[in-house]
């Protein structure tokens, strides 16, 4: 089963659209936009487990130029 999340994340002023588009090429991102609001860009991702979307999160999408502060909402069936 795939694990899917939405990653909520705040940028430096100026660098929502830019981080946006640096982050729609990372693999396992299935969704990337800029938004108004108190986040700047929201993102849906999905891993093969939560191990995976973490090292998803921390190596590939908090290390891009411009993030300033990430919130992981995994996605959960009930």
């Amino acid at each position: 089963m795939v694990v899917q999340a939405y990653i909520l994340i705040q940028t430096d002023v100026g660098k929502a659209a830019d981080v946006a588009r640096a982050i729609a090429q990372v693999k396992g991102v299935t969704l990337a936009e800029d938004v108004t609001g108190p986040y700047d860009v929201i993102v849906r991702a999905e891993a093969r487990n939560v191990d995976e979307l973490g090292k998803l999160v921390v190596s590939r999408v908090q290390n891009l130029e411009g993030i300033t502060r990430t919130l992981t909402c995994p996605v959960v069936h009930i």
